[in-house]
């Protein structure tokens, strides 16, 4: 589990580190005059200033440093500035700021099996630096190959839209924002291993394959037409029936069923037709 550490300010270290390579550089020139103890003196001093210098660490914002002795985990420090710690002591810096990854474009099956394209973006930060770094081996790699598993079990568990699967309640193309959170979720419980939270993830791509997507575009269009027609046979019929009801409300004209017949056809050609209609006066009557 991760520890967080609190250690020791640097700066006394720093100031005593100075002295000791000072006096180390006062002593050396003492002893150029014979003086065999100033020059074992100066030394121990650079050496023990040297000693200390490799226990001071400088820690940036948005950075962390993972603390090792001989092999044992001692604990993590995430405070920024200048510290001392044990110069035995191996770190490793780890960045905890939030990254953004963008995946590649895959082509994988829909859960109808149509073949399509998806991509997606992912913004992560690492949030346990223990298991980042030794739960996992290189968490880098790790959230780029688990992020792909997960984006490639989201395309196969649901269809692309619902023109194949029309009681499909979540579709790729429609879900939206319920899709992404299906997304990020899964990839919670995929990277939690790694210590990664997961802060946004995204589609940022989503097409069918080459290779079908001229047929699901003409199926497209046609299932628009079919349903745009069906809105205007709708919207006709409605106002053939209230014309109908109109005339006979204000007795305008008494229609017998072969005159209400020919109106209806009449109407519905002028308002289900395509091109605006061309007026024709009759001269005669319906029987003539």
């Amino acid at each position: 589990m991760e520890k967080l550490l609190k250690p020791m300010s640097g700066y006394l270290t720093l100031v005593i580190c100075l002295v000791l390579f000072a006096a180390s550089l006062y002593l050396f020139i003492m002893s150029t005059e014979g003086s065999i103890i100033s020059a074992v003196i100066a030394m121990l001093c650079f050496l023990l200033s040297c000693f200390f210098l490799k226990g001071l660490m400088i820690i940036q914002p948005n950075h962390s440093r993972i603390l090792n002795f001989f092999g044992k985990y001692v604990g993590t420090v995430k405070e920024n500035g200048l510290f001392f710690i044990n110069p035995l002591y191996s770190s490793q810096k780890m960045s905890l700021r939030s990254e953004n990854m963008q995946g590649q474009t895959l082509k994988v099956n829909d859960k109808m099996g149509n073949p399509i394209e998806i991509a997606a973006v992912i913004v992560w930060k690492v949030g346990n630096t223990y298991k980042a770094a030794y739960e996992v081996e290189r968490y880098t790699d790790y959230v780029r190959m688990q992020s792909e598993a997960a984006v490639r079990h989201l395309a196969v568990s649901f269809p692309y839209d619902n023109l194949e699967d029309e009681h499909a309640s979540i579709t790729l193309r429609d879900g939206g924002d319920q899709v992404n959170k299906i997304l990020e979720q899964e990839l919670t419980d995929r990277l939690a291993p790694a210590g990664i939270i997961i802060q946004e993830a995204r589609i940022t791509h989503l097409a069918y394959a080459s290779e079908i997507a001229g047929a699901m575009l003409q199926r497209q269009q046609a299932t628009a037409i079919v349903a745009a027609r069906t809105k205007i046979v709708e919207g006709a019929v409605g106002m053939v029936d209230l014309a109908l009801k109109k005339l006979s409300e204000e007795n305008i004209v008494e229609l017998d069923d072969e005159r209400k017949a020919a109106m209806v056809s009449n109407l519905m050609v002028v308002l289900c037709g395509e091109k605006a209609a061309t007026p024709i006066l009759n001269a005669g009557t319906l029987y003539n």
